[in-house]
C-alpha cells in the first residue's frame, strides 16, 4: 500500500478512537452535544497539533483535512446519545485511549521521521503526539491526567515508538513494523491497566540535620 494511503487509515482510526475517549470524559462530566464535540476534538487533535508545531509542519495536519474534523464530530456524538450502554464508562476510556495511544505513538514517530527528524526525536514526538491530546482532555475536564496516573502510560508508547523506529532503521517494511510498535505499546498498557503496572515512585527520606551555623 502506498505511503499516503496507509497514512490515511490510520490517522482516520486514531482519530475516531481518540474521539471516542474524549467524548466518554465528556459523558462522565454530564456535558452537552457542543461539550462532547469540543472535548473530541481537543483530544483527537491536540497531540498531533503540537507536534506538527514542534516539526515546522504548517499548517497543521487537520487543517488541511476537514474530514478528519467530521470523524471527530461523528464519534462524539454517537458516544452522546450511546455512552449510557458502558456500564463502567472509565473502564472503557481506558481501553479507548490504550488503542489510540497505540496507534498515535506509531504514528507520530512515522510522521517525525518522514519530516527528517533524527531516531531520538522521532520517538519522542510519537510520544508527543500520543500523550498530548489526553493530557489537554483531562486537565479541561478537570481529571487527573492519565499520563500522571501510576499505571505506566508514557512508558508505553515510547517503546511502541522505540520498536518501530528501530525496525525501520533496520529495513523492515513499514507494514510490520508499525504492526509491531502499536502491538509493543498496547500490550504494555494493557497489562498496567489489567495487573496494575507501574514504575517505581519516590520514597521520601528523612532530611539531613546541619549544625548550627552550617549551610
Amino acid at each position: 500500500m502506498a505511503l499516503d494511503a496507509w497514512l490515511y487509515w490510520i490517522d482516520h482510526a486514531a482519530i475516531a478512537v481518540f474521539a471516542i475517549s474524549g467524548a466518554l470524559v465528556a459523558s462522565r462530566k454530564q456535558m452537552d452535544a457542543v461539550g462532547f464535540i469540543l472535548i473530541a476534538v481537543v483530544t483527537g487533535f491536540g497531540g498531533g497539533t503540537v507536534r506538527d508545531l514542534l516539526l515546522g509542519r504548517t499548517p497543521v495536519f487537520w487543517l488541511r483535512a476537514p474530514d478528519l474534523v467530521a470523524i471527530a464530530v461523528v464519534a462524539a456524538v454517537l458516544v452522546f446519545f450511546t455512552a449510557h450502554l458502558f456500564n463502567n464508562r472509565f473502564r472503557a476510556l481506558l481501553w479507548a485511549d490504550a488503542v489510540g495511544l497505540s496507534i498515535y505513538a506509531v504514528l507520530g514517530a512515522e510522521i517525525a521521521l518522514i519530516a527528517g527528524a533524527n531516531p531520538w526525536a522521532a520517538v519522542i514526538l510519537g510520544v508527543v503526539t500520543a500523550t498530548f491530546g489526553g493530557i489537554v482532555r483531562d486537565v479541561i475536564c478537570n481529571e487527573i491526567p492519565l499520563i500522571l496516573r501510576r499505571e505506566i502510560y508514557a512508558t508505553a508508547a515510547a517503546a511502541g515508538a522505540a520498536v518501530f523506529v528501530v525496525l525501520r532503521l533496520e529495513g523492515v517494511w513499514r507494514e510490520p513494523a508499525f504492526l509491531a510498535g502499536a502491538l509493543t505499546c498496547f500490550v504494555i498498557r494493557a497489562a498496567a491497566i489489567q495487573r496494575g503496572w507501574s514504575l517505581p515512585g519516590y520514597r521520601p527520606r528523612a532530611g539531613r540535620d546541619y549544625p548550627d551555623g552550617e549551610r
